[in-house]
C-alpha cells in the first residue's frame, strides 16, 4: 500500500521523518512549545528545513532551550551565539530568543501555564481541518492574529500571525495535513 503524505514534506528524509512523527501532534508540555515557539521564530524569513536541520544545535547553543538559563543571558552569550555557525546568527533573532524567554518566565510566573494559555485559545481540542491542496492551507487566521497580538502584548517578539500559524500547525493546535494524508484523523492509519 502506497502511503500519501502532504506534499511539502516529500523529498528530503528529514522533513518526512518531522512529518510523520511530529507535525500536528498536539504538544502541551510548556518547554517543548517554547521552544517550537523559539524555533517558528528563528525560521522567519527561511525555510523551515534550513531550521529543522540546525534543531540539535540550537538546542546545543541555547542550554537545552531552558527559558530560565536563557532569560540570564549576557553580552557574552551574545557574541558566543553570534560566532555559532549551528545556528542562524542573526542578531535580532538572538535577542527575539533571550527576550521571549524573559516574557516566558513572566507569563508563568503566576498559577497558569505556557501550554493552557496556547490550548485555551482552541477550547483544548486541535482544530481539524480538511483542505485538499497545498494552496488552500492559509499563511495566517484571525485566530493566528489575535494570538500574535496578545503575545505581542505579553513582551514576545517574532510572532507575527504567520510565525504563530505555522507555531500552532507544528504544536497540534490546527491539523492541516491534508484530506488525504495518512496522519489526517479522518484517515490516520490507512494507505491507498
Amino acid at each position: 500500500m502506497k502511503i500519501i503524505r502532504c506534499p511539502w514534506c516529500l523529498g528530503d528524509e528529514i522533513y518526512v521523518k518531522y512529518h510523520d512523527e511530529e507535525w500536528g501532534n498536539p504538544v502541551t508540555d510548556d518547554r517543548k512549545l517554547f521552544e517550537a515557539l523559539i524555533l517558528d521564530g528563528a525560521q522567519a524569513g527561511l525555510s523551515w528545513i534550513t531550521i529543522l536541520k540546525r534543531r540539535q544545535s540550537y538546542r546545543e547553543a541555547f542550554d537545552g532551550m531552558d527559558p530560565e538559563k536563557m532569560a540570564r543571558y549576557g553580552e557574552s552569550d551574545i557574541a558566543r551565539l553570534m560566532a555559532d555557525p549551528g545556528i542562524i546568527r542573526n542578531k535580532r533573532k538572538i535577542l527575539s530568543a533571550i527576550g521571549n524567554a524573559r516574557s516566558y518566565l513572566a507569563m508563568t510566573e503566576g498559577p497558569g501555564s505556557f501550554s493552557r494559555w496556547f490550548w485555551d485559545w482552541v477550547d483544548g481540542e486541535p482544530v481539524i481541518n480538511r483542505y485538499k491542496t497545498m494552496e488552500e492551507i492559509p499563511a495566517s487566521t484571525q485566530l493566528s492574529e489575535r494570538i500574535s497580538k496578545e503575545l505581542k502584548k505579553q513582551g514576545f517578539s517574532f510572532v507575527g500571525p504567520t510565525i504563530i500559524y505555522a507555531f500552532m500547525q507544528a504544536a497540534g493546535l490546527v491539523n492541516d495535513h491534508l484530506a488525504d494524508c495518512f496522519r489526517h484523523p479522518a484517515t490516520a492509519g490507512h494507505g491507498t
